[in-house]
């Protein structure tokens, strides 16, 4: 019997990737949920789509007609869109988050079976009081810095600590032996860059925003100065991740919250990697005062070492590889194709 995954937030960045990754397998019936119509692209390989808010009861109801075994639970609203809309932001990224995880709790308690419960986390929940700092600090450690001055990066931080509350002490005033809690596991990205999907409003967008304007042969205006740097990695690894922490034996999971990381260029060697591709790409910087301020509370790199030891995490893209094998090629064939 085929067992049922759930991704809300279907028609993000990572949604593409993921549902076309789990496609490659057939013992999965796929089950996606959006804010908006599902990307026809996507259909062939969902055996449900459910269009709704998460925060509605009416939604919540259709997706529990399914049991799953796992929720990849992607909806969120991004932090330059929080910013601007705090009290929403709030509303989806942590009203939607606890539906869930009710839903995934309800479903645990029903089948007397462990739900896991997939949340992709944000470098967000950092935040170091200023570049020099941040300079010192060097690799961050998923214990430190966390003080977000962001909403996003509140609503992820917070929702860590609802996941793994529920994970382990939800109900915990019940005396009840056969209690049998969801499985939460998250992964804090560093900037995610995709080659097959647009850029959608992340205070790390400038990477794959020049990357795509340059490609589209258009002028792109840089929201943060040369010299800002944060850790990437491509979206092909970032599924990965997940993936790999989805199979991960509990037993030997350590954490709730794992770090992972690729590589940590600057915007300016962004920028030059940029141009080498494309020599026609116009690129300038006018640093957004409040976007600059948000990046820079944010660790110029993440320590992944728990990721390493406990479930063998390792990027299959280093910056070269990154940007030659697989950025580049693919956005300038996204693009040939009219897209």
């Amino acid at each position: 019997m085929k067992k049922n995954i759930l991704i809300t937030g279907a028609n993000g960045e990572i949604g593409h990737e993921l549902i076309t990754s789990l496609a490659k397998w057939s013992d999965f019936n796929i089950v996606a949920s959006d804010i908006q119509d599902l990307d026809p692209i996507l259909l062939p390989y969902c055996t449900k789509f459910i269009k709704g808010n998460i925060l509605n009861p009416e939604i919540i109801e259709q997706l529990k007609q399914y049991q799953y075994q796992t929720i990849y639970h992607l909806a969120s609203i991004l932090s330059t869109k929080a910013e601007s809309n705090p009290e929403l932001a709030h509303q989806v990224n942590v009203g939607g988050t606890l539906n869930l995880l009710k839903l995934a709790d309800e479903q645990s308690q029903y089948r007397q079976e462990r739900v896991k419960f997939i949340y992709p986390s944000s470098i967000a929940v950092y935040g170091l009081p200023n570049r020099e700092v941040k300079q010192k600090a060097g690799k961050v450690r998923e214990s430190e810095w966390l003080y977000p001055i962001t909403m996003y990066g509140c609503n992820k931080l917070y929702c860590e600590h609802l996941g793994t509350y529920f994970s382990m002490h939800y109900r915990q005033m019940l005396v009840d032996s056969s209690l049998v809690r969801l499985d939460f596991r998250s992964i804090r990205f560093p900037g995610l860059i995709s080659a097959k999907t647009i850029p959608s409003g992340g205070t790390t967008d400038y990477g794959p925003e020049m990357l795509h304007a340059a490609a589209q042969d258009k002028t792109y205006t840089c929201f943060v100065s040369p010299d800002t740097r944060l850790p990437f990695m491509v979206m092909p690894d970032a599924v990965r991740a997940l993936l790999m922490l989805e199979n991960a034996d509990l037993e030997n999971l350590s954490l709730k919250v794992y770090n992972v990381t690729s590589f940590n260029p600057s915007a300016e060697e962004i920028h030059e990697i940029v141009k080498s591709a494309f020599p026609k790409a116009a690129i300038n910087y006018d640093p957004h005062p409040i976007r600059q301020k948000i990046v820079d509370s944010w660790p110029v790199d993440i320590d992944d070492s728990a990721a390493t030891k406990d479930w063998g995490w390792c990027p299959q893209y280093d910056q070269k590889r990154a940007f030659d094998d697989y950025l580049i090629p693919t956005i300038r064939a996204f693009y040939s194709l009219g897209r």
